[in-house]
């Protein structure tokens, strides 16, 4: 499945198709001229001739979901704010900084929660169904992709509607946890600004002095979303799990992330010392084009809505 690279160069002009993006929601998703016609040859190409494909999807793919993600130019949350994402340290040290993000957690879930499934994640569903894909791994925590009804799925980075127990380990449905949180701020109100992409919105530090943040239910521990904080680390067994499904794959294919972490670079690391074919679709640069026999510039939904799972 090696590509010739000079032929990546070749452009014809671009097919006009109607956006995977609904209204309301393009502001979130990086400029991007329509994939070009040769471009989706060749990635039909690539698709059709994989066996087991192995997919790695990021924030890319939900943003035509209508939901942020941090590194795009000129929409992601780097470009728009100052603000950066909760690190795991402060986390876990500060009780303060809980308070705050459970606060804007709080406030920006019954949005986050409604989110739905777009055509890209539609497509790699029926790729499943079809028998093309053999593993997709996400780097996102939107759920989207099992609301999609995704079965082989890894989410690398855990998912933001699950709730975890620091102490004892156990799982709860965040839909819970907003119930809680009700019940214990029955009062409380704040003024809120921009939506973030992990589901929380930002609000001012003194607006969150009186929220109440409520303890695990089984052992009175801290309650944190179960997903990986930045400053974290994956689970080494999730991580060798998909390096295992990862040797199963004949190609690799990344849609809508620029492998900026290396929680999911090293995958495409690992592809290249099993010379295991690597094609990208991401709007801008990735940290792995070099490692790519094909890389596509595009919408993930525009462009995974017309290809084939032959």
């Amino acid at each position: 499945m090696i590509l010739p690279r000079r032929i990546l160069a070749m452009h014809t002009a671009p097919v006009r198709r109607a956006s995977s993006v609904p209204a309301g929601m393009v502001s979130f998703v990086p400029a991007c001229s329509t994939t070009d016609a040769h471009s989706l040859e060749l990635l039909q190409d690539f698709v059709s001739r994989a066996r087991r494909l192995f997919v790695i999807s990021g924030a890319g793919l939900s943003t035509e979901s209508g939901i942020p993600d941090y590194r795009s130019e000129g929409v992601g949350l780097y470009a728009r704010t100052d603000r950066r994402p909760m690190q795991y340290a402060e986390f876990v040290r500060s009780a303060k900084s809980r308070q705050r993000y459970w606060a804007r957690n709080f406030l920006g879930w019954p949005q986050f929660s409604t989110h739905q499934p777009n055509s890209a994640h539609k497509a790699l569903q029926r790729w499943e169904e079809r028998g093309k894909l053999h593993w997709l791994v996400t780097q996102n925590v939107d759920a989207l992709h099992s609301k999609a009804g995704q079965k082989r799925l890894t989410e690398l980075h855990g998912c933001s509607h699950r709730v975890m127990c620091l102490g004892c380990g156990a799982i709860s449905a965040r839909e819970e946890l907003q119930t809680r949180f009700v019940a214990l701020n029955p009062d409380w109100r704040a003024q809120t600004g921009s939506v973030a992409p992990d589901g929380d919105v930002f609000i001012e530090d003194e607006q969150v002095l009186h929220f109440r943040v409520p303890s695990c239910e089984q052992c009175g521990g801290i309650l944190k979303p179960e997903v990986t904080f930045f400053g974290d680390s994956v689970n080494k067994a999730t991580v060798q799990f998909v390096h295992d499904r990862l040797g199963e794959s004949d190609a690799v294919l990344v849609a809508g992330s620029s492998l900026q972490v290396y929680s999911g670079y090293r995958f495409l690391l690992a592809a290249r010392d099993q010379k295991i074919s690597v094609a990208i679709l991401n709007i801008g640069p990735t940290r792995a084009d070099h490692l790519a026999e094909l890389k596509v510039s595009g919408r993930c939904g525009e462009v995974l809505s017309v290809i084939q799972p032959l």
